[in-house]
């Protein structure tokens, strides 16, 4: 939620120590780890879906967990503030630690307000909130604007814990607000006013039952781009964009009209998102800024184009997968690749059950992320990468395409192909103590290689069930690894490509490596990742909800324990093994890992930099707007 100051101190006083009993008295086993996966962070829920004690999630009926039931007095804090409870935690931040500088574009926190009550803390912790900063001491209670740029630093040796709750108000919560002091103001006589315990009183606290729409309203959807717009930096292409978004919320209001929340309205409201999407493509929307740093296009896709078919898109999954290009529901008896009807859910897979692949660009990290979760006693996996088995398909051969590139889409996975490629991955399929699938069982298959980056949509027409974990690296080690990577002559794809000229061909073949001729190495590979990472999450757009997710390679190396332990929980996999804390070097390591590695290219990265940051920039938000979900 956008607040008119960074931060505003509300008139209320809680007994820290109280809380600080109720916390220590929950056993250590209920923390999880953080769900953005931030090294040092970890929490406690307290008020979730359902109240399972195990969900993230921010869609559906909340309720208060058995953790929270047992803290009367935590109980007793949130119907002082007067809300209706959200998703609700106790996050700790480690000592000598802070959570990644962030804005809250999830269309979650568009109009809830977050809630601090800190618990345990030190005079040195530092939030800070765009160009503010506070600490907050224990038994104060705070909100914040979460729409500005903010991070929280530990400088301190000793963990961090607070209350962070989130609400969309009530009567109570918003007269506090009135009465509520801004971080910087000094007002006369302003005192918060103590709130001790009330022994043996259990508060029965109002929850939300609804928070997504089933079809967002024609004025919703105008409340939200009309802020949007008025957020937007100075750019040639606004007029433009105000004119298609009014468009579109004419036309998404006669739909409305016409058919409300029903579902044989939901195929036009789809054809109107796509439609205006187009539209702003063409205006120039995505080289659009917002003050706060977020692109306008994100924004936009994170608060309409997203949620605004929430429930079409949680139960329609064969009209999603159909407008992807990813109607086909493949069986290992029942290979044909004619669309299902768009009313039916897409058929359970008899054999690859919920298969996993790691997706991202070249040199990201994915193999030390692929070794490591292979580890997990659910796994089956090849051993290695796929080129062999994908490219050794006749008709997905680089050279009879012509060697256009390795993107394949769900066209090209005819009823052939993914009945060879099924069954040659199913034949080199062994688990970690190199046991072979009984014959006749699905199984968990975990898959890496770079080269499937540009293939999404082919990968989940093969294996209907696929998820995809999307690796996030900061780019310039990246490139610096690729450049390495060239010139040691390891990795040559295709070191006979026709009509290239210079060092072999190294890593995946992207579109468009013709225009690529005689450019400088550096820019090159700036290309190569450009041009993945744009495919990659244009694809990962295009799928289910609950299809994907991201891992973060800085985490992974920093706690590896940690995001592992996230990744197998997000996948529903097993996890049983005992991981040191700093991971053994991967397979196809060239040199010995080193953050600042990267500065021997940092000219020629330098360079660059401005040819990729579009890319670069959806990429980071997109990795953290599947964090935080």
């Amino acid at each position: 939620m956008k607040l008119g100051v960074p931060f505003l101190q509300f008139p209320l006083l809680f007994d820290a120590a109280v809380l600080a009993a109720e916390v220590q008295a929950i056993d250590e086993s209920a923390w999880r780890p953080h769900p953005a996966g931030y090294a040092g962070n970890d929490a406690l829920l307290l008020v979730t879906v359902g109240g399972d004690p195990n969900s993230d999630a921010t869609s559906g009926p909340m309720s208060a967990t058995e953790h929270l039931r047992r803290c009367p007095y935590l109980m007793q804090v949130l119907e002082s503030i007067g809300g209706t409870w959200g998703r609700s935690r106790l996050m700790r931040l480690s000592g000598r630690a802070e959570v990644t500088s962030h804005v809250d574009i999830n269309y979650y926190w568009r109009e809830r307000a977050r809630v601090h009550v800190p618990i345990v803390t030190q005079p040195t912790v530092r939030f800070v909130c765009g160009e503010a900063e506070v600490n907050m001491r224990a038994g104060e209670c705070w909100i914040f604007d979460t729409w500005a740029e903010h991070n929280v630093i530990n400088d301190h040796y000793l963990s961090r814990i607070h209350l962070v709750a989130d609400t969309v108000g009530g009567a109570g919560f918003w007269e506090h607000v009135g009465n509520a002091r801004p971080h910087q103001a000094e007002i006369p006589g302003w005192q918060p006013r103590a709130c001790p315990p009330v022994a043996g009183y259990m508060p029965d606290l109002d929850y939300e039952a609804e928070n997504f729409p089933t079809v967002m309203t024609p004025w919703e959807i105008r409340s939200h781009y009309a802020f949007l717009m008025g957020e937007s930096t100075a750019h040639p292409a606004v007029p433009l964009i105000h004119q298609a978004l009014l468009r579109f919320s004419r036309r998404w209001q006669a739909l409305w009209a016409r058919y409300g929340e029903r579902p044989d309205g939901w195929a036009r409201y789809r054809d109107a998102i796509e439609t205006v999407k187009l539209d702003l493509v063409a205006c120039g929307a995505e080289s659009v800024d917002l003050r706060n740093g977020v692109r306008l296009m994100e924004a936009l896709q994170a608060w309409i184009f997203e949620p605004a078919l929430a429930a079409h898109r949680r139960t329609a999954d064969a009209e999603i997968r159909q407008r992807a290009g990813q109607a086909t529901a493949v069986l290992p008896d029942a290979t044909s690749t004619q669309p299902r009807s768009t009313a039916t859910r897409v058929a359970r897979d008899r054999v690859f059950d919920r298969p996993v692949f790691i997706v991202c660009p070249p040199r990201s990290g994915s193999t030390l992320l692929f070794e490591t979760m292979a580890q997990s006693p659910d796994v089956y996996t090849i051993g290695d990468e796929s080129h062999q088995l994908i490219e050794g398909v006749a008709t997905l051969a680089p050279a009879a395409r012509g060697f256009e590139s390795n993107r394949l889409v769900a066209a090209d996975a005819t009823s052939e192909v993914v009945t060879e490629l099924r069954s040659s991955f199913f034949a080199a399929l062994h688990d970690r103590d190199q046991r072979r699938p009984d014959a006749g069982s699905r199984v968990r298959m975990l898959e890496k290689t770079p080269k499937n980056a540009l293939r999404v949509p082919f990968l989940a027409r093969v294996f209907p069930e696929a998820r995809f974990i999307y690796l996030h690296r900061d780019p310039r080690p990246v490139l610096a690894s690729m450049m390495e990577a060239w010139g040691s002559g390891r990795f040559r794809t295709y070191p006979n490509l026709p009509g290239w000229t210079g060092l072999p061909w190294s890593l995946l073949l992207v579109p468009g490596w013709r225009d690529l001729l005689g450019q400088p190495l550096h820019q090159v590979v700036a290309a190569q990742w450009n041009t993945t990472t744009g495919s990659l999450l244009d694809d990962l757009e295009q799928l289910p909800p609950g299809s994907w997710t991201a891992a973060n390679y800085e985490t992974l190396v920093a706690n590896p324990a940690a995001e592992i332990r996230r990744l197998c929980a997000a996948n529903d996999l097993a996890w049983d093994t005992v991981l040191p804390q700093a991971l053994p070097l991967s397979s196809y390591t060239v040199s010995t890992p080193d953050p600042t590695k990267w500065q021997r290219y940092a000219s020629e990265i330098d360079s660059v930099l401005p040819m990729i940051d579009a890319q670069a920039r959806r990429a980071e938000r997109m990795a953290l707007l599947s964090l935080q979900n």
